[in-house]
């Protein structure tokens, strides 16, 4: 097991690494002067260079490059064109938001998938299995900014339930659950669906294995056959399923937070992509790489613990 942790977290680092690569190619390829923008259009020429010089952007790129991993290994990631605040400090006060909300979308929708998919594999072919199909295909075919919309509609604006926007008052844990609901449901509907049918797909290719046989010509109850032996190793697809998702959600957290208008990482991204904020768009977009990355490498972990033959693979 220590041996399989310590290749794919070198695996990982090597992720890391290619994916900063690509995205510093990328924002230097992006259009517009982030010096224009900074200073505005009436600044002078001496204005502009010392900005540059500052800045580091009079230097080659691949001095900026080299510049640019050195302080991302230290957690140095720049500073605001604008406010010149630490783009990390910046980050640290967006990225809670984000977590919290990608946390309560995999949650619920883990915990209805998993249920949903079980029992459907369970009374396979019944009314409730096809029913179950229906619903979770649905689910996936419909697009979260379609869910944060109607759902914003109806139960924040007809019924007047729940919040409509922001993440809540600071400190009050009350308020911020009820602003969570929406935006995590929009955001974790469509994972229902995908759990769902996952986990019915591993639990009947899993039901006819002979082990399974075996447990249930021991005179084991029904329940401990499916809860203890099948949903153990059904699970596997699930669990790499689930690091894979909350690296997607990451990303997807980007419409719910500009319908909603909660802070958050993936709204604080394309904000400064429309201001061309260089620095915070690099620093937020490497986090956000690089917990995929993480979330992917724990995922493969747990996997690992649960099957012994999952090691061997890497």
């Amino acid at each position: 097991m220590l041996n399989y942790t310590l290749r794919r977290l070198g695996l990982s680092i090597v992720i890391v690494s290619v994916a900063m690569s690509i995205l510093f190619l990328m924002i230097h390829l992006v259009p517009g002067d982030p010096v224009t923008i900074a200073l505005g259009p009436r600044a002078t020429p001496e204005m502009r260079e010392a900005y540059r010089a500052r800045m580091g952007l009079d230097q080659p790129i691949h001095i900026q490059y080299v510049v640019f991993f050195a302080n991302a290994l230290r957690g140095d990631l720049g500073q605001d064109v604008f406010s010149q605040r630490a783009v990390t400090r910046i980050i640290s006060e967006q990225l809670p938001h984000t977590a919290a909300l990608v946390a309560a979308a995999i949650g619920w929708s883990a915990l209805l998938g998993i249920v949903l998919g079980c029992f459907s594999a369970v009374h396979r072919n019944s009314f409730f299995d096809k029913f179950t199909g229906v619903i979770t295909v649905g689910a996936i075919a419909v697009p979260s900014f379609v869910v944060s919309l109607y759902s914003l509609l109806i139960f924040a604006v007809m019924l007047k339930v729940l919040p409509a926007i922001g993440a809540g008052e600071p400190g009050d844990l009350v308020d911020q659950a009820q602003h969570l609901i929406l935006p995590s449901f929009a955001l974790g509907l469509g994972w229902v669906g995908y759990i769902a049918r996952l986990v019915r797909a591993s639990m009947l290719e899993v039901m006819g294995e002979n082990y399974i046989r075996s447990a249930r010509s021991y005179g084991l109850l029904e329940r401990t056959v499916i809860y203890s032996y099948a949903l153990k190793v059904a699970i596997l697809p699930t669990v790499t399923l689930l690091g894979v998702g909350i690296g997607n959600l990451l990303s997807g957290a980007l419409f719910a937070e500009i319908v909603f208008a909660r802070p958050g990482i993936g709204k604080l991204i394309y904000d400064m992509v429309i201001t061309r904020n260089y620095p915070v768009v690099q620093g937020a977009v490497l986090v956000t790489t690089a917990l995929f990355v993480l979330c992917a490498m724990i995922a493969d972990l747990v996997n690992a613990s649960l099957d012994p033959r999952v090691r061997a693979s890497l």
